[in-house]
C-alpha cells in the first residue's frame, strides 16, 4: 500500500457526464497507479452531503439542460458552503462546460429564471442568440511548469464572460472560446480550473492530468512532488493528433 493517495470527489457522476467525460476519472486513476500512487474515488449525487476536508480534487463535467437544472438547484441546497470551504483550505478543482458554468454566478436563459451558480469565481453564462459554439479548439495555457497547449473539443450554447479580476485557463489558437468573441477560454484561480473543452480533455492532454495529481499531492502533504515520468508515447501522439485537428 503507498504512503501516498490522491482523493477525488465526483459530483454528479449520473448527470454531469456528456460527451465522454468519464474518461478523464479514468486518465487520473490510471496515472496514479502507474506510478504507485493509491486513487480513492468518492462520488455525490442529488442530496448527498460533503465533507471539504475529505477530498482534495473535485471534478465537475458537462450535462444535459434538465440535468444542469437539477444539480443547480442541489449545489445551493446541499453542497455550495462545503465546496468553498473546500476550494479555500487547498483543494483543487476541475470543472468541464456544464460544471464550468455552474462555477459562476448565474446561467441566464431568455424566459427562464436564471439559474444560481456556486459563486467561487466572478463570472457569469448567457444563452444569447445565434448557433451553437462547437468544434475543435486549441489554447494556450500557463499552467504548471509554463505555457502549454492544452486541446480538446467544444460544443456549447451558452457565453462565458469573466469578471475583471478572473483569469483566463488559457488564449484561444483556434476554436471560439468562452463566448467566441474575446479570445479567452475557460477560467483559472489557484488550484481550480473551469474549461468548455470535452474530447474528453485529460486523455488528450495527459500533462495537465499530472498537475492536478500534483495539486491534489501537495494539500495532502503539504510539498510538490516529483512524479515519476512515465512512458507517454501514446498520449503525447494522443495530444499531437488533437493539436492537428484543431489548427485543420
Amino acid at each position: 500500500m503507498s504512503s501516498l493517495a490522491v482523493r477525488v470527489m465526483w459530483l454528479y457522476p449520473d448527470h454531469m457526464n456528456i460527451y465522454a467525460d468519464r474518461g478523464n476519472i479514468s486518465v487520473l486513476e490510471h496515472r496514479c497507479r502507474w506510478r504507485g500512487i493509491d486513487f480513492e474515488l468518492g462520488t455525490a449525487g442529488p442530496g448527498d452531503a460533503i465533507d471539504p476536508d475529505a477530498h482534495d480534487l473535485y471534478y465537475m463535467g458537462g450535462g444535459q439542460d434538465r440535468d444542469q437544472a437539477l444539480v443547480t438547484r442541489d449545489l445551493a441546497d446541499t453542497k455550495r458552503d462545503s465546496l468553498a470551504a473546500a476550494v479555500d483550505s487547498g483543494a483543487s478543482f476541475l470543472a468541464v462546460c456544464g460544471g464550468y458554468q455552474l462555477l459562476g454566478h448565474s446561467y441566464e436563459v431568455p424566459g427562464s429564471d436564471p439559474l444560481p451558480g456556486l459563486g467561487l469565481v466572478d463570472l457569469r453564462t448567457v444563452r444569447e442568440p445565434g448557433e451553437r459554439l462547437i468544434g475543435n479548439v486549441l489554447i494556450e495555457a500557463d499552467v504548471g511548469s509554463g505555457p502549454r497547449r492544452i486541446a480538446g473539443f467544444e460544443n456549447h450554447g451558452g457565453r462565458t464572460y469573466l469578471g475583471d479580476g478572473e483569469q483566463p485557463l488559457g488564449r484561444v489558437v483556434s476554436g471560439f472560446g468562452n463566448n467566441g468573441k474575446d479570445g479567452a477560454e475557460g477560467v483559472r484561480r489557484g488550484k481550480l480550473i473551469g474549461t468548455y473543452l470535452h474530447g474528453p480533455l485529460l486523455p488528450k492532454n495527459a500533462w495537465l492530468a499530472d498537475v492536478l495529481i500534483g495539486w491534489a499531492l501537495e494539500r495532502r502533504t503539504g510539498t510538490v512532488p516529483d512524479l515519476e515520468p512515465l512512458d507517454d508515447e501514446m498520449e503525447r501522439a494522443a495530444h499531437e493528433s488533437a493539436v492537428r485537428a484543431a489548427l485543420r
